[in-house]
């Protein structure tokens, strides 16, 4: 309960301070008493972005702003979070402008489509949004028409051609004077001033303030704070199966290789990012978190435990659970955990490869060749034993040798670990499974 309290604390103070830290907004004089809220959409766009979208939206309706430009230059992204932000645009009573400084494409593009109205600057394009899948290559029919589809009704909710928006995702289609077929189109500013796609052309972020009528306003900029920052890195489809997979393999290779060093503190602070990250970005709770420490325990409980029972088999179910619930798509965490557990097994073969004979692994094989002039034997009746007394002939650990009725057998301690030497006594015959324990009565 201490350690949950404490990592607790650590979790909300953390959040705190990295709340506050880039949490300030940039803010001009306003000439002709409006309030311009200037959001950025950059980069990939990501669940973490639809989290900083959500509150920025927020702190501009509570301020009651005239207007919200969003800055948009992004490569693309998410087509999950994608539509999550187009939906969350379309329920704001704000006006709100999509302002497109560099590239709109892909998933920016649907996003700018949301947006009551679009300008574009000089150099910058919007288009080329036929989604792809993590390979980069094409993805299923079915994904594809529910995309267009969607790209079709954002156009047409603000009275632009839905033809041109499908075949921003559509190679096939040919429109006469705008594309030809095998190309996917993208639009410069020009052109799609000319097809309605935008509906001004600034030069600037001012220009396009002198020319929606909001010239010279009360200007915010707000930025995402340190922790929306993490969150919207974490979140990323590319990097959650290398958080994953860091995490996993640190953990693996530490319990191999004797001494907590580089792999554990790697896999720890991958793991902690993981959840951090999921936890400011809304998806995680206190439950997911708990439930992935949990699972650790159970683990380290059954390292002291002889065979592989029930606390190995909780812990595992808890941290995948912790980890899967944790994501913000189930299925996507399944696929990303997939993809760890394939990387760390193949891994973890190097290792116990080359370091096999280090560590905890050493602790619980048996190494020790058996020779029959050492007097090991194969009995046909492991029964024989049962209640008998003998000799450790090895340290239990909790595997190892003993000596009972003059024969040398493999044994399992019941828990914990037998000194060589000590005195032990047979409770119990499973197959071929001896299981004893430390007997102390006979000890002077």
């Amino acid at each position: 309960m201490v350690l949950f309290k404490n990592f607790r604390l650590v979790m909300c103070a953390l959040t705190l301070i990295l709340g506050i830290l880039g949490a300030f907004s940039s803010l001009t004089s306003s000439e002709s008493g409006k309030l311009v809220y200037v959001i950025p959409v950059k980069q990939g766009v990501e669940q973490g972005l639809h989290k900083f979208l959500v509150r920025a939206f927020e702190e501009a309706k509570t301020n009651e702003a005239d207007a919200i430009f969003l800055e948009i230059d992004t490569p693309g992204g998410e087509v999950q979070a994608a539509g999550e932000i187009g939906k969350l645009i379309r329920n704001q009573e704000v006006p709100i402008y999509a302002f497109i400084v560099d590239e709109a494409f892909s998933a920016g593009t649907y996003i700018a489509l949301n947006a009551d109205k679009i300008i574009m600057t000089p150099g910058s394009a919007m288009g080329s949004a036929a989604p792809i899948d993590l390979a980069g290559n094409m993805a299923e029919e079915k994904f594809v028409s529910a995309w267009t589809k969607k790209m079709r009704s954002a156009a047409e909710m603000n009275g632009r051609d839905p033809l041109i928006a499908e075949a921003m995702v559509n190679p096939e289609l040919e429109i006469e004077g705008v594309t030809e077929a095998g190309k996917i189109l993208s639009l410069a500013p020009a052109l799609a001033k000319e097809v309605g796609y935008a509906d001004y052309l600034a030069q600037n972020l001012e220009d396009a303030f002198v020319q929606t009528e909001f010239e010279g306003p009360a200007v915010i900029r707000l930025e995402p704070n340190m922790g929306e920052r993490v969150a919207r890195w974490v979140t990323s489809p590319y990097i959650i199966p290398i958080l994953l997979t860091v995490g996993l393999a640190g953990i693996v290779i530490e319990l191999l290789v004797p001494g907590f060093g580089l792999p554990g503190i790697l896999g720890l602070s991958a793991f902690s990012l993981y959840f951090f990250g999921h936890y400011i970005a809304g998806f995680a709770d206190w439950l997911h978190i708990v439930l992935f420490i949990v699972g650790i325990i159970l683990l380290l409980i059954e390292v002291v435990v002889p065979g592989f029972g029930i606390f190995g088999g909780l812990g595992i179910l808890s941290i995948l659970g912790g980890i899967v619930m944790a994501a913000y798509d189930p299925m996507f965490g399944s696929f990303s955990l997939g993809i760890a557990f394939i990387v760390t097994i193949v891994i973890s073969f190097i290792v116990i490869k080359y370091f096999g004979h280090r560590g905890v692994w050493n602790k619980f094989i048996l190494r020790e060749q058996q020779k029959n002039e050492q007097g090991y034997i194969a009995p046909k009746d492991w029964k024989q034993f049962l209640n008998k007394e003998g000799v450790a002939v090895t340290t239990l650990r909790p595997s190892g040798t003993a000596e009972i009725n003059g024969e040398i057998i493999d044994v399992v301690s019941e828990g914990g670990f037998i000194e060589k030497g000590k005195t032990i006594k047979v409770i119990r015959v499973e197959g071929t499974r001896v299981v004893v324990r430390e007997n102390k009565t006979n000890m002077s």
